[in-house]
C-alpha cells in the first residue's frame, strides 16, 4: 500500500481508494510550503466556554499580493474535511493538479492557505489535555477561528477564493454567509447546506455513541484507546468514505478485500484519539446554513459526485438549495472510473475544469 494512500486515510471521511499511480508528466511537483501557528488569546466559543489560548495551526504556500489600496489580491483559503489536516493538500492528486508552474492556483501567483480546522492536526485539540473538559466546539466556531488566523494571523484582508472538501465544504457556506464581502468566490466539494440529518445523522451518531458507550472510554479520561469503540468507528468510516465501482475494480477477489480491510485498520489504528474523534464529528450537530444561503454574494461553483454515500444525489438537496444562492452553479459529477466516491473531492483532476470556469467568471 502505497505512503501516498495511507496519508490520504488522515482525512477520516474521504477514503480514496488511491491503488493506482498518475501518469507520469500529468502532475507537478509540490512547491516548497511553510508551517507556522497562530494563538489567539481568549478565544470564546458559543457554548459560551473559552481558552485562554487557542492555538491555530497553518500552512502556507506562496506570498500574499496588495494593490495600491492593499487589499489582498490572490489569498486562496483551503479547508479540510473531518479527521484531516491542511497537510492533506499536499498530496499529488491534489497539489499536483492545482498549485505547479502554470496551474491554475500556481503558487507562484497565489497565496495559499491551509489550516488546521479546531480539534484537528496540530491546532488545539482534546487529546492535548482537556480530553472531554475541552469546549464543546461546532462548525461556526471554527470558522470564526480561521477567519481570526486569515486576518489577524497572516493580514489577509480578502480571499481570492474560498475551498473547502466534505466539513470543508461545510465551512464554505458557513464562510460565504457570515463574511459575504471577504472573497471573490467561494468551491464548495462534497456536502449539503442543510442540516445533518436522515442517514448521514444515523451513521455519525452510531460513531459517537460507540465511542461514548465503550467502558473503556470511561467518559474521556481513559488511559489507552478504547479500542472497540475506535474499531466500530473506523468500520462506519470506511462505509461512507467507500466507492463500489473502484473498490470491486481493484477488490475482485475475497482474499483482496479482506487484506484491504486488515491494512485498511492497521493503518488508521495508530495516532487515533477517541476524544478527538468524538468531538470532530459532534462539530457538525448545529450546522444548518440553508437559511441564509441568499446572504452569499460571491460567485459559487458547488460539486458533489453520485458516487458519493455521505451526501446521495437522490435525495435532491443540492439542487433545492443551490438555487437559494443568487450566483451558484451546482455540478453533480456522474460516476465513472476516475470517481472516488466522497473522496472525489479531494481528486483534483476530476473537477478542475469548474475551478477554471468559478476563476473566469470571479475575475477581478
Amino acid at each position: 500500500m502505497p505512503r501516498s494512500f495511507l496519508r490520504v486515510l488522515v482525512c477520516l471521511f474521504t477514503a480514496l481508494f488511491l491503488r493506482e499511480s498518475p501518469a507520469a508528466g500529468q502532475q507537478a511537483a509540490t512547491p516548497a510550503s511553510t508551517e507556522g501557528d497562530f494563538v489567539v488569546k481568549n478565544f470564546q466559543f458559543r457554548s459560551g466556554e473559552s481558552l485562554p489560548e487557542l492555538r491555530l495551526h497553518y500552512t502556507t504556500l506562496g506570498k500574499p499580493a496588495r494593490d495600491a489600496q492593499g487589499r489582498t489580491t490572490n489569498a486562496v483559503l483551503i479547508l479540510h474535511g473531518t479527521g484531516g489536516t491542511g497537510q492533506q493538500f499536499l498530496q499529488p492528486i491534489f497539489s499536483g493538479e492545482l498549485f505547479g508552474p502554470g496551474q491554475l492556483l500556481d503558487a507562484a501567483r497565489y497565496y495559499i492557505i491551509l489550516p488546521d480546522g479546531i480539534g484537528h492536526g496540530k491546532s488545539s485539540k482534546p487529546s492535548d489535555g482537556l480530553h472531554a473538559h475541552f469546549p464543546q466546539y461546532d462548525y461556526d466556531d471554527m470558522v470564526a477561528a480561521h477567519h481570526r488566523l486569515t486576518t489577524e494571523g497572516l493580514g489577509v484582508n480578502h480571499l481570492r477564493l474560498v475551498m473547502g472538501t466534505s466539513m470543508g465544504c461545510m465551512h464554505s457556506f458557513v464562510w460565504g454567509e457570515t463574511y459575504p464581502d471577504f472573497m471573490d468566490a467561494v468551491m464548495p466539494l462534497a456536502c449539503l447546506p442543510v442540516e445533518i440529518a436522515g442517514r448521514n445523522r444515523v451513521w455519525r451518531k452510531m460513531v459517537m455513541d460507540a465511542i461514548r458507550n465503550d467502558p473503556e472510554w470511561k467518559g474521556g479520561e481513559y488511559s489507552s484507546e478504547p479500542q472497540q469503540a475506535l474499531r466500530t468507528a473506523l468500520d462506519l468510516l470506511l462505509i461512507a468514505g467507500s466507492a463500489p465501482l473502484y473498490m470491486q475494480k481493484t477488490l475482485p477477489t475475497r482474499d483482496a478485500a479482506d487484506k484491504y480491510l486488515e491494512d485498511y485498520f492497521k493503518a488508521r489504528s495508530a495516532g487515533l484519539d477517541a476524544n478527538d474523534l468524538l468531538y470532530q464529528v459532534n462539530a457538525s450537530r448545529n450546522y444548518n446554513p440553508s437559511p441564509q444561503l441568499e446572504k452569499i454574494t460571491a460567485p459559487v461553483m458547488y460539486i458533489n459526485s453520485a458516487d458519493d454515500f455521505i451526501n446521495p444525489p437522490e435525495l435532491g438537496i443540492a439542487e433545492r438549495e443551490g438555487k437559494k444562492v443568487k450566483n451558484g452553479r451546482f455540478v453533480l459529477l456522474a460516476i465513472s472510473e476516475e470517481t472516488r466516491g466522497h473522496g472525489t473531492h479531494t481528486r483534483a483532476a476530476v473537477w478542475k475544469q469548474y475551478l477554471e470556469e468559478l476563476l473566469g467568471k470571479a475575475a477581478r
